[in-house]
């Protein structure tokens, strides 16, 4: 059974930093496209940033690049997503995923297979 567990989450203020992690099991993160979405209230989940299978390849929605990368750590199995100059709009519910076959379709959910329960961003002005 593959779990993703979500954690880092919390309260920051605006321009501060935080580093969310996703632990995963049941699954290799070197085997699957890694994501992570978020969701504010109200709105759709949108994508954040991806992870290559291979671990070669980063891509970013607009609204974060260079401000947030993506890693892993493959002896942990897990991914990370470092947020720094964090914004009031960066506040939502961030989610992880991981998808089957290291899809290349990374920025729409239906990629991927597995979600974790996601933790809450609050970046307070």
């Amino acid at each position: 059974q593959v779990q993703l567990v979500e954690s880092g989450g919390g309260l920051v203020q605006a321009g501060g930093s935080l580093r969310l992690s996703c632990a995963a099991s049941g699954r290799s993160v070197s085997s699957s496209t890694m994501g992570w979405f978020r969701q504010a209230p109200g709105k759709e989940r949108e994508f954040v940033a991806a992870l290559s299978w291979n671990g070669i390849n980063t891509n970013y929605a607009d609204s974060v690049k260079g401000r947030f990368t993506i890693s892993r750590n493959t002896v942990k199995n897990t991914v990370y997503l470092q947020m720094n100059s964090l914004k009031p709009e960066d506040t939502a519910v961030y989610y992880c995923a991981a998808d089957k076959y290291g899809g290349t379709d990374y920025y729409t959910t239906r990629t991927y297979d597995y979600w974790g329960q996601g933790t809450r961003v609050t970046v307070s002005s």
